[in-house]
């Protein structure tokens, strides 16, 4: 019967991630669960959302309850057959628990750390993970993001891919003196940071400004991209909230960040305090807001976008989609209108900016269709 019984375990949500809290049930014990469903909300330091079941069956037991904190692994749930007997859950559950020391210390050496390459005298920190021999996935973050933007994305997907996330120029861990920081500029370092790695194609992953990159890394060097997914890209109209991104710049406090992170999120709970203390601390590393201001000024020259490229996306010869919350504050979802027959666009109901996070399992999913439809 122990072929029958499934786990559901606290999930790992960036390499920082020990443990998390159940905040919330959405399913009851003997209901029916399907792969995909939104389970349980799990809050962690950092943030709250909503973790999909990985398996379909019937929920037969909560091990945790609501408000109980639980080290990244331990079991959630069981999900079992309807004739599984009682005393087989029993003894799957107890042998679980005491191995979860065990399962602690593999998972330990198996995550991944952060790396650095030196590209033109210029240091950047990425994280790889996963390992498979098919075309690499890549990560590009938005303006003022870093690796941990794609936590509720790269774990996933490094199960079935290799994946390689990194710190553009000026952000992140990455070094903050740069030449320019116009799209061309951080797309050339991709290119670089690619070609370091002996990395010759790659599926591409692209949020807001890392979506333009993405775009024009597309345009300029097909040959290195096998797919491209945009979420809430820039380089498709030339409006953007322009006081989201002074604001940002500007934002020195606790306080004036919060309402600053709000904007990202159609649910504004997710901003977490150790959300904004992280921010926070990147921010105050030396040359951070020089950084970030030249960026702006190159990509963003009086509060509009400086490269549009929607009339080149129909040159696109590789699989494209274009993904977009529908509460987006920051840049305006009218820029899907009129997109080439060759890009694909998907809604996301009750997402904002940073629908990767607030429905990453949505995201999750349509990223991989298009992957494996390549």
């Amino acid at each position: 019967m122990s072929d029958q019984i499934q786990a559901v375990t606290m999930p790992k949500w960036g390499l920082s991630m020990t443990e998390g809290m159940v905040a919330k049930w959405n399913a009851e014990e003997g209901s029916t669960i399907h792969k995909g469903d939104e389970l349980v909300e799990i809050e962690t330091t950092k943030i709250t959302n909503v973790y999909e079941s990985p398996v379909s069956g019937v929920l037969r037991r909560k091990v945790v309850c609501e408000g109980e904190t639980v080290p990244i692994q331990a079991l959630l749930a069981v999900v079992a057959n309807l004739d599984t007997l009682e005393s087989d859950i029993d003894d799957f559950i107890e042998q679980y628990q005491s191995s979860l020391e065990n399962r602690l210390a593999v998972q330990d050496k198996l995550d991944p750390s952060y790396e650095r390459v030196e590209i033109d005298g210029q240091g950047l920190r990425f994280l790889r993970a996963g390992d498979s021999g098919q075309i690499p996935l890549l990560f590009l973050h938005g303006f003022g993001g870093g690796i941990n933007s794609w936590m509720f994305n790269q774990p996933p997907l490094s199960e079935s891919i290799t994946t390689y996330s990194l710190d553009l120029p000026g952000h992140g861990e990455s070094n903050k003196e740069i030449k320019a920081g116009d799209i061309s500029a951080m797309m050339t370092s991709v290119v670089s940071f690619l070609s370091s790695l002996n990395v010759p194609r790659v599926h591409i992953v692209g949020h807001s400004m890392g979506g333009g990159i993405a775009l024009k890394l597309s345009l300029d060097h097909p040959e290195l991209a096998k797919s491209i997914t945009i979420i809430s890209s820039i380089g498709l109209g030339r409006e953007i909230n322009s006081k989201y991104i002074e604001d940002f710049i500007g934002a020195n406090r606790p306080k004036e960040m919060k309402s600053v992170l709000t904007e990202l999120f159609a649910n504004n709970k997710l901003v977490s305090r150790d959300m904004i203390n992280d921010i926070l601390k990147y921010k105050r590393l030396d040359g951070t807001t020089d950084a970030l201001r030249r960026i702006a000024a190159d990509v963003f020259p009086d509060g509009y976008q400086s490269l549009i490229m929607k009339d080149h996306l129909s040159q696109l010869r590789i699989p494209a989609q274009c993904i977009w919350g529908t509460e987006d504050q920051i840049v305006p979802i009218s820029h899907t209108n009129d997109l080439p027959s060759n890009i694909v666009t998907h809604y996301v109901d009750g997402a904002g900016h940073m629908a990767h996070m607030e429905r990453s399992g949505e995201v999750n999913r349509l990223i991989e269709e298009l992957i494996r439809g390549t």
